[in-house]
């Protein structure tokens, strides 16, 4: 395993700063380093290893939404107010529909397996997204009507969404029933999870104010709490449906709104501990794409592909409409929701797992989702921000000034 780890860092790195230089996302970089190193290709990295992926990329993800709390203002997230509500399913019910419409057709699938499809692939990614948005809050970039933070936030609760209505979707083809109440798990585990993760906030709060101790075991302590809410997750299914997830940033961001000075200090210690985790996370990514199912695909499912974004990109204008942002600002949020990588990886394989007749298709369309909208998004996000949210900004002072 220590072996893999080496291979894994030094040569993330490495690729992630040649991607760099070219002008493209160095997480490009890290997902073809998972590609070479995977058992796909050269099968260098460890079975121990592959076989604690989930693990792993999941405490990468703990670590990037922690972060992500701990700079999210709920005061900003209210001036929002609606748009930041519809952005957290509109967007994947619009690709969902896109796919009941296209995949039949160019894949030969039924519509229920398109439905399956759509589930898969509707799911945006949070730890391609958060990290630019950091940066953009960090520099002060469209945070003036709050851009960055209602994309943040709407992505993470769009993987919820995602997530109930493929486990609804699985059980209809695996020739389960799915009640009405399937669906009302989507309300309660976001509710659940966010008030679990409030109440931990103010805990928390109260606990560092009153006994002193070192930053560094102030973030072991939220570490550690983090990752029992994605275990308790997993504990109450079936019991009581709660997002892990979102509890996580939700006790993040209590403690920013209640301890504002700790929590940007705590901040710069998590940006710290992302620099390993990003590799970490986007290689044992990569390691899971198949490149024979990639290619055997075909035109077809890269056709469709793009096909379906453009009913997302019609989602998230849909989200936007009665703001006040400008036509570049929401061109700019349309691009910043494309990305997918993390619930494709997940969860693309399940359905070959479970022997269902679209399994291979479904994992098929979910790498290629992957290697096409991750880096296409990431670098999207990259070279617009400057003409779209600076141009935009520029332009309102200039009308300003008239």
């Amino acid at each position: 395993m220590l072996t893999s780890l080496a291979y894994i860092f030094l040569l993330g790195l490495s690729l992630g700063y040649i991607f760099s230089k070219l002008k493209l996302p160095a997480l490009l970089g890290m997902l073809f380093t998972g590609i070479i190193l995977g058992p796909y290709v050269l099968n260098l990295l460890s079975t121990s290893i592959l076989s604690i992926s989930a693990d792993l990329r999941q405490l990468a993800l703990v670590i990037i939404l922690t972060r992500a709390g701990l700079a999210l203002d709920l005061d900003d997230l209210k001036k929002v107010g609606r748009p930041a509500f519809l952005m957290c399913f509109v967007p994947a019910c619009f690709e969902i529909a896109g796919m009941i419409l296209l995949a039949p057709t160019l894949l030969r699938i039924s519509v229920l397996e398109a439905a399956l499809l759509g589930t898969v692939i509707a799911a945006v990614s949070p730890a391609v997204i958060v990290p630019k948005m950091l940066f953009l809050m960090e520099n002060k970039i469209g945070t003036k009507k709050s851009i960055p933070q209602l994309i943040m936030a709407g992505a993470s609760v769009d993987d919820v969404f995602v997530i109930v209505l493929f486990t609804a979707f699985t059980g209809l083809l695996s020739g389960g029933e799915v009640s009405a109440t399937s669906f009302i798990e989507i309300p309660v585990a976001i509710s659940t999870g966010l008030a679990t993760g409030v109440l931990f906030g103010l805990l928390l709060s109260v606990y560092f104010k009153r006994f002193h101790l070192r930053d560094s075991i102030k973030v072991l302590i939220l570490l550690s709490i983090s990752f029992l809410f994605v275990a308790l997750e997993k504990q109450l299914k079936g019991i009581v449906p709660l997002s892990g997830l979102l509890a996580v940033m939700g006790m993040s961001a209590t403690l920013l709104k209640t301890y504002r000075i700790l929590a940007q200090r705590l901040s710069a210690k998590f940006n710290k501990l992302w620099v390993g985790a990003e590799i970490l996370l986007f290689v044992l990514v990569g390691a899971t794409v198949d490149i024979k199912y990639a290619v055997a695909a075909g035109f077809a499912a890269v056709l469709l592909i793009f096909g379906v974004l453009i009913f997302r990109l019609a989602g998230v204008y849909v989200s936007l409409l009665k703001t006040p942002l400008t036509t570049k600002e929401r061109i700019f949020c349309m691009i910043a929701y494309m990305p997918k990588a993390t619930v494709q990886a997940a969860i693309g394989s399940i359905p070959l797992a479970l022997g269902l007749s679209c399994g291979k298709i479904v994992l098929t369309v979910a790498v290629l989702a992957i290697l096409i909208t991750a880096p296409l998004g990431a670098f999207g996000v990259d070279v617009s921000y400057k003409k779209l949210l600076l141009g935009a900004e520029s332009d309102e002072r200039d009308k300003t000034n008239v």
